[in-house]
């Protein structure tokens, strides 16, 4: 009896393998393929009707099945090349800057807990083949977030080692509650077993030990969000440089331009103000620099000068040109006729 319910427990998934692999199958055909009578094929498909995936049967003598999209999504079958391109490409998806990241990581965590040991080696082997172009940020490696992402999910209490900033390595023991992306690092907020207190991690620093296997129960995150939390503990706590910018645009599109979360207040309808920060006022101001709208600085003697600075570098790398636009501009002023100064009403020395 038991011989039997496994015969047709791996016909069923083969079944289910067809089904998946073609859109329309007749009755022959499958009974064919697997072996069975087209009486056998009637009830194995109402079989996986019970399980929840939605097959479509279409009447006549040439009479068929199709898996169609169902309002539920039932268990999906994978075989070993697609679980492996799946696998790697949620975890490339998980590092960019889509939307989906979040979404990604969670899916991975659910991927990777049931991959057997031979198709995680093969993953492991992807991604150590891969080579990505650098960007601005530091290399962040999928599978960490998926340690990461898999204990948050499972309420799992988590050992890891952390280097800090200045380079000092220690071990740590959390109980990660939230991941946030903000602009190309990826940040853990949790709850330090060690400092009982509040923690934000890089998770580009952090390196998981082996599963724990202690559970906890979630906390109340502080703030209204996680979001907000981290950004208020990481950046205007870790700024060394900080600023107050008029923005010379409305606040929805600086909002569009700008893709970490900072704070944008609106004066009107095309000017906004901006707070800034940064450990190096000089790329703080080439980053302002490429918003390309006009900027006053408030508030932010460093920035002010930075951008004195960059004003120099980009004169001296025009070179002629620069000399040339300036003297064309001259000749210009001096070929028109010369009136009488007009004050503007809006003009702050006009009152």
């Amino acid at each position: 009896m038991i011989e039997n319910m496994l015969e047709t427990s791996a016909r069923l998934l083969e079944l289910l393998s067809l089904l998946q692999l073609k859109r329309d199958w007749t009755s022959t055909e499958l009974a064919d393929r697997l072996d069975v009578s087209t009486r056998t094929v009637r009830a194995d498909v109402g079989k996986l009707r019970s399980l929840g995936y939605p097959v479509d049967a279409r009447p006549g003598v040439a009479g068929g099945y199709r898996l169609a999209a169902g309002t539920a999504m039932p268990p999906l079958l994978l075989d070993d090349d697609e679980a492996v391109a799946v696998a790697v490409g949620l975890g490339a998806v998980a590092t960019q800057r889509l939307g989906v990241e979040e979404t990604s990581l969670t899916a991975l965590a659910k991927l990777e807990q049931v991959l057997p040991s031979r198709l995680r080696r093969r993953v492991e082997a992807v991604r150590e083949a891969m080579s990505v172009v650098p960007g601005a940020g530091p290399t962040l490696d999928p599978s960490v977030l998926g340690a990461v992402a898999a204990a948050i999910r499972s309420h799992e209490r988590l050992r890891f080692g952390y280097t800090k900033p200045r380079g000092d390595e220690e071990a740590r023991h959390a109980e990660p509650q939230r991941l946030v992306s903000w602009g190309t690092l990826w940040y853990l907020l949790a709850w330090d077993l060690d400092r009982d207190d509040w923690r934000v991690f890089r998770v580009d620093r952090m390196v998981p030990h082996a599963p724990t296997g202690a559970r906890f129960r979630p906390r109340v995150i502080p703030g209204a969000s996680a979001v907000e939390y981290v950004v208020a503990r990481v950046s205007k706590g870790a700024w060394k440089y900080r600023a107050q910018v008029l923005v010379h645009a409305p606040a929805a599109e600086v909002a569009a331009k700008i893709h970490i979360p900072v704070d944008i207040e609106e004066v009107d309808e095309s000017t906004c103000r901006v707070a800034v920060g940064s450990d190096d006022p000089d790329r703080l101001a080439l980053w302002m620099a490429q918003l390309d709208v006009d900027i006053e600085v408030i508030d932010g003697d460093e920035l002010a000068v930075a951008f004195d600075r960059l004003a120099t570098r980009f004169r001296r790398a025009a070179g002629d040109a620069s000399t040339a636009s300036a003297s064309h501009f001259d000749r210009a002023v001096d070929s028109q006729p010369h009136r009488a100064p007009h004050h503007d009403a809006h003009d702050p020395h006009d009152r």
